[in-house]
């Protein structure tokens, strides 16, 4: 009988959601070699950027969903839960130290166990997803955590064999796309390596101060018994690379020790562990071969890993040719990328938006109504300030990902399902003007300025002089990023501007009330609609000559 495990790796076929029971075999051993996919993309930079080309449903989407949803949810403590429960003196590390007990006898390889995602339902909220408008979502598949939330071939810990006991990627594949939407992966794993290394450490201070956590204490064979025996907890936390020293004698050194030795965000392979860089590629080989997404998230800045990243970027793009009759209809995503390789790959800015006007190629902007990782009582982004960003995103040739964080039993807040109800209403009207668009001559105008970095993920002041446009089946739509209370006053579309030209005819999108407007040499000016149509960010839609 053919069964995915012995099918060759870049020919596996896409799997459904999986209930396996208890006697599942153990990881595979890793090839001898990587393989890729046969294709025209050969793992170079130079083969990625001279035949790759963003596929239209990307440029048509606009919005996706992304669930960033894995045991770090638990705790409902916010990101970065794994790494910094280790650090004595965190908030996180006292969280954990009250709920769970202290990480030389508890630490995040319980919380794995605690993971059960009893209340999650999948269908449900893919229902909500995409009444709010979204067009592809996303799972995420690994975090820097470590831990395969999907069938994984190459590594034990994974949420078939533990936790949930469920393929969770395989069973949102099939909700995705049951409704239509694309499906796509983010990994984040690369840098488990030293972002891990904390779970190695130990309390410079206090009753227990020298005492080495979980991750050193804890070998294969003390799982004899217990709920993980077989599973080796240096598999999860990664092998000791970048272990804090002995004799230091105070909680704040130690996290500056962490803060200088293992925390720097470099992309190289690990230099003391060859072997890591065919782990990642072979894992995420494997869930790229298994689901067959139309969109991989990768953390990284450029790709990671050297060649290994090289590879994996080949073989995503030549597997995804040969299972889409010859076109390449995948999106691959990273960050940071120079001018000369961004052709090859697709720009994502976290938490940030492009400030400069119209980029020449596709881009995504992901960010989140609150933390990546669910943290209760926290306070979310408005539906008014995700739209302004969706809108500014759009106009200057992106698409958003907008994360809607899940507690760890897998259910949302009530204030997110209010969130997602609001934006609903809001694309129901305006996405006329957003889903399948494309940028105009300029993205807009206004005196608000979108500031550089993260700080673009803030609040930002925008007033009724903010426009951003798109352009759809031959009309225009100027959206105003702010609601107005005096007439709108468009210079760009003056009839001497630069990219102006004769308006015919204007109305309100979503609206049957009627729209009065004058044209001048200077600008159009458009008298303000009544206050019930302005909330949020309104479109005009015009008719020009």
């Amino acid at each position: 009988m053919t069964t995915l495990r012995n099918l060759p790796v870049w020919l596996a076929l896409s799997s459904a959601a999986l209930f396996i029971g208890p006697a599942l075999p153990a990881a595979d051993p890793l090839p001898a070699a990587r393989a890729i996919a046969p294709g025209p993309f050969a793992p170079s930079w130079e083969s990625l950027v001279e035949n790759y080309q963003c596929p239209e449903w990307f440029r048509d989407a606009k919005l996706g969903i992304w669930a960033h949803w894995g045991a770090q949810c638990v705790p409902e403590e916010g990101d970065w839960y794994a790494r910094n429960l280790y650090m004595q003196g965190h908030k996180q590390y006292a969280a954990h130290l009250q709920a769970y007990g202290h990480p030389a006898d508890t630490g995040f390889m319980e919380i794995y166990h605690q993971w059960k995602a009893e209340r999650w339902e999948p269908d449900q909220l893919m229902d909500l997803y995409v009444q709010a408008g979204a067009k592809y979502f996303v799972a995420m598949a690994t975090h820097e955590d470590n831990f395969d939330a999907y069938n994984s071939r190459y590594h034990d810990w994974n949420s078939v064999k533990v936790g949930p006991k469920r393929d969770i990627i395989g069973t949102w594949a099939e909700a995705a796309r049951s409704r239509g939407l694309r499906f796509g992966v983010s990994n984040h794993s690369s840098h488990t390596w030293h972002w891990y290394q904390t779970a190695y450490g130990y309390d410079a201070e206090g009753p227990r101060a020298g005492e080495r956590y979980d991750a050193y204490r804890l070998k294969k064979s003390d799982g004899a018994g217990r709920w993980w025996e077989g599973l080796d907890p240096q598999d999860l936390y990664g092998k000791p690379s970048i272990v804090i020293p002995d004799g230091i004698t105070t909680a704040e050194a130690a996290r500056e020790w962490h803060d200088v030795n293992d925390l720097p965000w470099t992309e190289d392979p690990p230099p003391n562990q060859p072997e890591f860089a065919d782990n990642w590629f072979f894992r995420v080989q494997d869930l790229i071969d298994q689901y067959d997404p139309d969109f991989l998230y990768l953390d990284n800045t450029e790709l990671p890993l050297g060649q290994a990243g090289l590879d994996l970027a080949a073989h995503f793009y030549n597997a995804n040719i040969a299972r889409h009759g010859g076109k390449l209809d995948g999106v691959l995503t990273a960050k940071g990328l120079s001018k000369a390789h961004r052709p090859g790959v697709t720009q994502d800015y976290e938490r940030s938006v492009s400030n400069g006007g119209i980029q020449p190629l596709p881009f995504e902007t992901g960010t989140c109504i609150g933390q990546w990782h669910y943290k209760k009582d926290i306070e979310y982004k408005t539906v008014g300030q995700v739209v302004r960003m969706l809108v500014d995103v759009v106009s200057k040739n992106g698409t958003l990902l907008l994360s809607i964080p899940q507690r760890g039993d897998g259910t949302i807040d009530e204030r997110e399902r209010s969130f997602l109800h609001d934006l609903a209403a809001w694309t129901k009207v305006n996405g006329e003007g957003i889903f399948g668009s494309r940028p105009w001559l300029t993205f807009g105008e206004g005196p608000t300025q979108v500031p550089r970095g993260r700080a673009a993920d803030a609040v930002i002041p925008y007033t009724q002089e903010d426009i951003r446009f798109t352009t759809k089946d031959g009309f225009l739509y100027a959206f105003v990023l702010h609601p107005p209370d005096s007439p709108v006053v468009i210079h760009s579309l003056g009839l001497a501007a630069e990219f102006g030209r004769r308006v015919t005819r204007i109305s309100l999108v979503g609206s049957d009330e009627p729209v009065r407007w004058r044209q001048s040499d200077e600008s159009l000016n458009i008298e303000a609609p009544s206050a019930e149509a302005s909330e949020n960010v309104i479109s005009f839609k015009l008719t020009l000559q």
